[in-house]
């Protein structure tokens, strides 16, 4: 009887940037750094579904534009810490990868150390759960405190998805179907039901679990995106953030206490 093919998970190497490849006997992958438990690449049907941009800093000295960056324990700059915090800055491990026959499963993790109690004195531990299947990946972000003080945090997987042409992409699921004209940025309440991207190399249903309150979409338009030096100047064609986030309200985990929420995509 030939052997069944399986899932595989590799050790990669992204410019300055130690990394782990999933990937399925059909072809689809998913590249996942260390910086940041950062998402760089997420491949199905022959076609990437993320948007990097080509100027992304990727030696890990700074925060990745593009991919899935993970917002933690701040979203943007609604607080005293860096913008998205701590979370996308710092070096993540990698427990031992969950691999079948049609899927791969990897968990990376961050604990409370020196560095992140010079500026959050909490004790934690993150969780970001990467699962590719056929057609699909899910994201999971997982907090749990550690410590013996209630904390509260705000965050975000801040997904940038691939589009071939903004002005002919749309979404639909929020209140109305949403067509992008220039810089956009919006927090929206989470819909109940899933969304639907159009516009990349094939159609995207994307889901959050309801622990998330918000959707945030986001596209920098053609004057931010000129302006910022880690984006080409027509980058904002070529991408739109579509975020599972908390935004206005922070999450507040007592001692011993866990919170966990997804964001899955899924090829249509």
């Amino acid at each position: 009887m030939a052997d069944v093919a399986q899932a595989a998970c590799r050790p990669v190497h992204i410019q300055g940037l130690d990394a782990l490849q999933l990937s399925l006997p059909n072809g689809d992958c998913a590249t996942v750094a260390l910086h940041g438990a950062h998402v760089l690449s997420w491949v199905s049907g022959g076609a990437e579904r993320l948007y990097l941009s080509p100027l992304a800093t990727l030696d890990g000295s700074a925060a990745i534009r593009g991919g899935v960056p993970v917002c933690f324990p701040q979203f943007n700059q609604r607080g005293g810490l860096v913008k998205h915090g701590f979370a996308r800055l710092l070096a993540w491990t990698a427990d031992e990868p969950y691999l079948e026959s049609d899927r791969a499963r990897l968990t990376l993790r961050l604990r409370a150390s020196e560095r992140t109690r010079s500026q959050w004195p909490h004790e934690f531990e993150v969780t970001l759960t990467v699962e590719l299947s056929a057609g699909g990946l899910a994201l999971t972000l997982g907090v749990h405190n550690t410590g013996k003080q209630s904390f509260a945090f705000t965050g975000a997987l801040h997904s940038y998805f691939r589009v071939l042409d903004i002005h002919a992409a749309h979404l639909d699921g929020l209140a109305e179907p949403l067509h992008i004209h220039g810089e956009h940025d919006r927090v929206y309440a989470a819909a109940s039901r899933p969304l639907f991207l159009s516009g990349g190399p094939s159609p995207l249903r994307i889901e959050q679990s309801p622990e998330w309150a918000h959707t945030v979409v986001w596209n920098p338009g053609p004057t931010l995106s000129a302006a910022m030096a880690d984006l080409p100047d027509d980058g904002f064609r070529h991408m739109l953030c579509v975020e599972a986030a908390q935004v206005f309200d922070p999450i507040s985990l007592s001692p011993g206490a866990s919170w966990q929420a997804s964001q899955t995509c899924t090829v249509t």
